[in-house]
């Protein structure tokens, strides 16, 4: 079957990071667990490594709402705001890679956080050794850290998480929709997203409902 063609995204609906929210399966189970062990944790950092769209994001929301948690982005640590990154204990850092990042910045953080007891979450699209990172050290604390993956939904959760998409942007669907786009669509909670936005996008455009007919039209094959 044609995958369907990508399109913009559109913006513009909340998304919930609830806990009664989060989507669970054999693809996340473990991350899931990892979470609610907290603070009974096998290390004061730990690392949930998954692509695109997977509910790392979720679950780091999730902690952060338990452990009173800040968050932050890989990409603008800085070693000068690392204490008041630290302040309440508990820190997520998100899309953790060795793109654009502060080496010495993040060495900073762990090497504190160790000291003052605090709890770290990284998330990141990659393993740690596919990263390339400069400094030993750094290198070494990396590889110490508890990674946990998220893998690619299969067909149930897939379903369960465009009946969620869609009822975030507050569309209700029916379940050949839901079908449809399962059969046609790539195994990835990154192309549910880019669906639902396509299709929510469209029905706004045409003045009419997000339909297993309307999907047909939007994503049938273009040589067709």
């Amino acid at each position: 079957m044609p995958p369907p063609r990508q399109l913009a995204l559109a913006l513009g609906h909340d998304e919930s990071f609830a806990r009664e929210d989060f989507l669970s399966g054999p693809q996340n189970e473990a991350a899931l667990k990892l979470i609610g062990r907290w603070p009974e944790w096998p290390a004061r950092s730990v690392l949930l490594v998954g692509p695109e769209g997977s509910g790392k994001s979720h679950l780091a929301a999730i902690w952060a709402s338990a452990s009173g948690a800040r968050t932050t982005s890989a990409r603008l640590l800085e070693e000068t705001s690392v204490p008041e990154m630290l302040a309440t204990g508990a820190l997520v850092v998100e899309d953790l890679s060795t793109w654009h990042l502060e080496e010495r910045a993040l060495f900073h953080l762990l090497n504190m956080a160790r000291e003052d007891g605090c709890h770290l979450l990284f998330t990141a699209r990659t393993l740690p050794g596919n990263w390339q990172v400069a400094l030993p050290d750094l290198a070494s604390r990396l590889r110490e850290i508890p990674v946990v993956t998220l893998e690619p939904p299969d067909d149930a959760l897939l379903r369960a998480v465009l009946v969620k998409l869609f009822a975030d942007r507050q569309v209700a669907v029916e379940e050949s929709l839901i079908a449809y786009l399962v059969t046609r669509m790539e195994r990835s909670f990154a192309a549910a997203r880019a669906a639902v936005s396509a299709l929510d996008r469209e029905a706004l455009r045409q003045k009419r409902p997000v339909t297993r007919a309307l999907a047909g039209e939007l994503f049938r094959d273009p040589a067709a």
